[in-house]
C-alpha cells in the first residue's frame, strides 16, 4: 500500500492532488490504449464484448491495494473508465484507426 503524503497546508495539498490527477491522467490514457488494442484481438468487441465476471475480479484485485476504498466505491469508478476506454476505442474503430501502440520511453 501506498502511504499517502501529508501536506500541512490547503496550496501543498492541491498541489499533491495535481501531481496524483496528472499521472491518473497518465495511466487512465494508457490503459485506454491497451483496451483498444484488446478490442482488436476480441471476437466480440466494444459494449457487447464486455465480460463482467473479469470486470468484477478486476474491482476486487482493485480493492485490495485500496482496501479503503473497497469495492463499493470502486465498481462505479472502474465502470467509468472501461466505458471511456471501449468509447474511444469504438470512435478509433469508425474513424478506420488503429488503437495507439505504447511507446516506450
Amino acid at each position: 500500500m501506498v502511504r499517502p503524503e501529508r501536506p500541512a497546508t490547503l496550496p501543498g495539498c492541491r498541489q499533491a492532488i495535481d501531481r496524483v490527477d496528472a499521472a491518473l491522467a497518465t495511466l487512465l490514457e494508457r490503459r485506454a490504449a491497451l483496451a483498444g488494442i484488446v478490442q482488436t484481438l476480441k471476437p466480440v468487441g466494444g459494449f457487447a464484448g464486455r465480460d463482467m465476471a473479469r470486470e468484477r475480479a478486476l474491482v476486487a484485485r482493485m480493492a485490495e491495494h485500496a482496501p479503503e476504498l473497497g469495492e463499493a466505491r470502486l465498481v462505479p469508478i472502474m465502470n467509468a473508465v472501461i466505458e471511456a476506454g471501449l468509447s474511444l476505442a469504438e470512435e478509433r474503430s469508425a474513424n478506420g484507426r488503429s488503437p495507439q501502440p505504447e511507446t516506450t520511453a
